[in-house]
């Protein structure tokens, strides 16, 4: 298992609105229906996303993130061209624009920052503690009283209700209450 953080250029407060996050989970369920990812957590905060995944060993772990966040990244590009109710898409493309030519990887766009390495989960102790890091980043940054009060995250799962990501892989180790 590993624990991944990704985040928007410039710490963009991108996912602010239901449309891109629902970029997001479709895309991570596809990902786990048919490309075997294994969700076992995860959290989409206002410009950075958190999982804690693993893989059926047909594919990597980091092949399956690269597709991803690839489809995203064209899909929310797409979004932010098209979407005329988005009063901050001028501000947001121009910086999405501007990382893009600045990094020889890219076409002139870039959603996500370069950086993020993922964390292999080691023991039991550590899985916990990026869980619970996982579902109470939507409490302390103010959103929410409750970590499932946070209608994108699993914290929800976890609590025995059911989430908007519908396939995930529950864990096993006395957190359903948490």
């Amino acid at each position: 298992m590993h624990f991944v953080t990704y985040s928007i250029v410039y710490w963009i407060d991108l996912f602010t609105r239901p449309v891109y996050k629902d970029i997001i989970i479709n895309s991570l369920d596809y990902c786990c229906e048919y490309k075997g990812l294994r969700v076992f957590a995860w959290c989409i905060m206002s410009n950075h996303i958190h999982l804690i995944i693993s893989t059926d060993g047909k594919n990597r772990p980091e092949a399956i993130m690269r597709d991803h966040k690839r489809h995203c990244s064209e899909l929310i590009h797409k979004q932010l061209e098209s979407f005329n109710g988005e009063s901050r898409r001028e501000w947001m493309l121009s910086l999405m624009k501007k990382a893009g030519l600045e990094n020889k990887n890219n076409a002139g766009f870039q959603l996500w920052q370069q950086e993020n390495h993922p964390i292999m989960i080691t023991d039991e102790a550590m899985l916990i503690q990026k869980l619970d890091y996982i579902h109470n980043n939507p409490v302390k940054a103010g959103f929410v009283d409750e970590a499932k009060a946070w209608l994108y995250s699993s914290a929800k799962n976890y609590a025995g209700e059911e989430g908007l990501l519908k396939r995930i892989s529950l864990l096993e180790i006395g957190l359903r209450n948490k």
